[in-house]
């Protein structure tokens, strides 16, 4: 279904105007079901970027100068802005990335919520001090960084935007903006948005494009001290490679193959609900999906041949029908990278579901939720994330081997423990390389907590007041309260 008022046309948003790029060049934007071009995006590059930077930092003393709780106030009109376009934000979601319609209003929410909950840290935010006896009295000042580069990915777009948008904001930076080249659409309800919320012209900035130019253009950009970025490890190894000529300050919440741990002794309902959500649900297309199922040998086969039926009955469909589970798959491009996963994975496992396209649906990215069984540490299905609703499943005889398999790969970002004895489920815990863990429960999450991975699964942490953290430079002063009393080198008696 083709949302209403659909834009033919997205452009660029610089200093309060909406521009096309530079030298008038765009790119095609097509939606999953169909793959057919619906826009042409602005086609951003060095001009553009320097344009909005320029921007940007014109904007930064007044915005860095006001109090937070007049931050705050922009904070909250802008969730009410979001909420009062809910409904239209989800439909333009679901019409660009596939995503199922019923996820696509849940992703809305969130999003007004991530401004809400910044705007109230802000507010509650204090500032640390210290007193050295009756000497000296030091305290610590708290300024924004400057103009903030986010980059943020295709899935679950506008929300993920949000994530960096509102923590930026709160803490006083000015910012550029430039979303993913697949699923620019709900970014263009940016612009109304900000200006309905009274935000100052060229405090917020979107340059669309592909990320080789116009991302690439904005981690270079010698006055763009901070990156935060959201995506594949590859490219965020890219980032930091090319961040490190200016020093700048970067977050990367990268790539993900967690697991998900499930002892005999585990309430295999729940467990078993939490599996085929937590990598079905966004299509599969979520880095905290639990792609690895690790199950105690005892429950090894009923949990599979279970696991296997939930998969076939999942329905997939139109993303618009409420009806959907699984929708199409954002791109053609990643449509075929996660296709030819399946076909490695015929030849290193056992397929117990899926792995074709459902008959019912002739044209568009879709792929029936695949489940492959029996598959070993050192398959490349147990070892690659592939971002699509495709499961691995393997089994393990001991907590000890359920702790190596679980860190047997390069990330490191989220896993699932499911066991009714909490003292091994603290142990392993503490015990599995991961920046999240959850243990009986499938992924919700406090936005007070640190959100982000280990290893090849990224660096740094944001979420709460880590998030101000990043966006802030800590500095201390340090003031005498009495008579110094310093060596006196070189002084002659």
């Amino acid at each position: 279904m083709t949302p209403a008022n659909l834009p033919s046309v997205i452009r660029h948003w610089i200093g309060g105007d909406l521009l096309d790029a530079a030298d008038g060049r765009t790119f095609d934007v097509a939606d999953p079901v169909s793959d057919t071009v619906y826009a042409q995006a602005a086609r951003g590059s060095a001009a553009d970027v320097d344009r909005a930077v320029t921007a940007a930092r014109a904007a930064f003393p007044a915005w860095s100068r006001i109090s937070n709780r007049e931050r705050a106030d922009v904070l909250y009109r802008i969730a009410d802005a979001v909420e009062a376009r809910h409904n239209r934000l989800a439909a333009f979601e679901t019409y660009d990335t596939g995503l199922p319609i019923t996820q696509a209003k849940g992703q809305a929410r969130r999003a007004a919520e991530n401004f809400r909950y910044f705007a109230d840290v802000v507010v509650a935010l204090g500032e640390e001090a210290f007193r050295q006896g009756e000497e000296q009295f030091s305290y610590v000042v708290r300024t924004p960084v400057g103009v903030a580069g986010l980059i943020t990915p295709w899935n679950t777009p506008f929300m993920l935007e949000s994530w960096k948008l509102a923590p930026a904001l709160a803490s006083g930076c000015t910012l550029v903006l430039k979303p993913a080249e697949w699923t620019p659409l709900s970014a263009s309800l940016w612009p109304e948005i900000f200006t309905e919320a009274g935000v100052p012209a060229g405090v917020v900035n979107i340059v669309h494009g592909i990320g080789e130019e116009a991302g690439q253009a904005l981690v270079d950009h010698p006055d763009v001290p901070l990156i935060s970025f959201t995506g594949s490890t590859d490219t965020g190894r890219h980032i930091i490679r090319s961040s490190a000529q200016h020093l700048k300050t970067t977050s990367m919440e990268l790539g993900g193959k967690s697991p998900a741990v499930v002892f005999a002794d585990a309430d295999v309902e729940a467990a078993l609900d939490s599996v085929v959500f937590g990598v079905f649900s966004l299509n599969g297309e979520r880095c905290t999906a639990g792609s690895r199922v690790l199950v105690e040998r005892p429950l090894y086969e009923e949990f599979t041949r279970r696991l296997a039926e939930r998969a076939a009955n999942v329905r997939v469909g139109l993303p618009a029908d409420p009806d959907t589970e699984v929708g199409a798959l954002v791109h053609p491009e990643h449509y075929e990278r996660v296709l030819d996963y399946v076909e490695i994975g015929r030849k290193e496992a056992r397929l117990v579901a899926g792995g074709t396209r459902p008959d019912h649906l002739t044209e568009g990215n879709y792929l029936q939720p695949t489940v492959f069984a029996d598959v070993g540490r050192d398959a490349r299905i147990f070892q690659e994330e592939i971002f699509g609703p495709v499961v691995a499943v393997a089994p393990f005889d001991t907590e000890a081997e359920a702790i190596e398999l679980a860190n047997a790969t390069r990330f490191g970002l989220a896993a699932y423990i499911w066991t009714s004895d909490l003292k091994r489920g603290h142990r392993i815990a503490h015990a599995v390389e991961s920046g999240m863990i959850w243990l009986n429960s499938h992924n919700v999450r406090d936005l007070r907590t640190p959100f982000g991975g280990v290893k090849a699964s990224g660096v740094g942490r944001e979420g709460g007041a880590h998030s101000i953290d990043f966006y802030t430079e800590s500095k201390i002063v340090h003031v005498a309260l009495g008579q110094v009393h310093t060596p006196r080198f070189g002084a002659r008696s």
